[in-house]
């Protein structure tokens, strides 16, 4: 039977040897894992947790970055792909399916892959993480101007190496986010963002602390290149799209605040905007028709304060 070191699936790099790996480590604290009480289980697992965040934390001008290239390939028209295996790739796919109801996304524009294929979301699929050709498959599909962000716990999963390298070698633009430390990465991605968040509770487990700070860092990604992309007025959603009571209310309620009104002329605004929050905003500060409300923030980007501004309503 072949070792892992021996799996003809790994890219352009021989395998790793994965005990020499930070995200496969013993952590002291928990070497007795199995004889400590519930509570004491509970206490070092949120302990740990909260030093991954910590971890991410220390990373931020990396994660900053990383926003910044989201904003810009989406502004100039690419799509950004996230790509993982295992709980790395479903945060991928859970990040990319949370932005179009939150932002207003096209979800063709910014989107995941995952080993395995969508029913690996639901089931695991291990082996397909080790399938170097399955990750270059999906690169294959990208464009020059297109951003891939390969999300990899360990830095070493062959089928995100696989997607990185294939990226790298047709100009597409590439982030890695890993949990491993930052030594020997760089020439992965064009952008690492390497938080080190050591070893597990739960030797190996990288669903725990090293998944809640890739959580994290995606979502602080993500938010940053929105409010970037002018997709947030102060500290409000006014690109979400009403598909449910609660999103429908909160365009209400968002109507009213950023717009000063009252709850029916928020509800007014919204039926002759055809749920457009922005436009509604900037009908309500400014006075204006539909139409020149879509004009001035045409104007402005998408940017409500900039259309406020420009209108002198700021």
């Amino acid at each position: 039977m072949k070792s892992p070191q021996d799996s003809p699936h790994q890219g352009d790099r021989p395998a790793p040897a994965w005990s020499r790996l930070t995200t496969e480590a013993r952590l002291d604290a928990s070497l007795s894992l199995d004889a400590m009480t519930t509570e004491q289980t509970v206490e070092l697992l949120l302990t740990e947790d909260r030093r991954g965040l910590e971890a991410a934390h220390r990373q931020r001008q990396q994660i900053a970055r990383a926003a910044d290239r989201v904003a810009a390939t989406l502004e100039a028209g690419g799509d950004v792909v996230f790509i993982g295996a295992g709980t790395s790739g479903r945060l991928g796919v859970l990040e990319a399916a949370e932005c179009p109801p939150t932002f207003g996304t096209d979800p063709d524009r910014l989107r995941a892959a995952i080993a395995g294929g969508s029913d690996a979301v639901f089931r695991a699929r291990e082996g397909s993480e080790d399938r170097a050709d399955d990750g270059r498959q999906v690169a294959c599909g990208l464009r020059s101007d297109d951003l891939l962000i390969g999300l990899s716990a360990s830095s070493v999963t062959p089928y995100v190496q696989g997607a990185l390298a294939e990226a790298r070698t047709l100009g597409v633009a590439t982030i890695l986010l890993t949990c491993a430390g930052p030594e020997g990465l760089r020439d992965r991605a064009d952008l690492v963002v390497a938080l080190a968040t050591g070893p597990e509770v739960l030797t190996g487990s990288t669903r725990l602390k090293a998944g809640s700070a890739t959580k994290a860092a995606l979502n602080a990604i993500t938010t940053a290149a929105m409010v970037r992309l002018g997709k947030v007025f102060d500290n409000l959603m006014v690109d979400l799209r009403p598909g449910s009571a609660k999103l429908r209310d909160r365009a209400l309620r968002i109507v009213e605040i950023a717009g000063q009104v009252s709850r029916k002329q928020a509800e007014e605004l919204i039926r002759d905007t055809d749920g457009e929050v922005k436009t509604a905003i900037v009908m309500a500060r400014c006075g204006v028709t539909v139409r020149d409300a879509r004009r001035r923030l045409s104007k402005a980007g998408g940017h409500v304060r900039a259309a406020l501004q420009h209108s002198g309503t700021g």
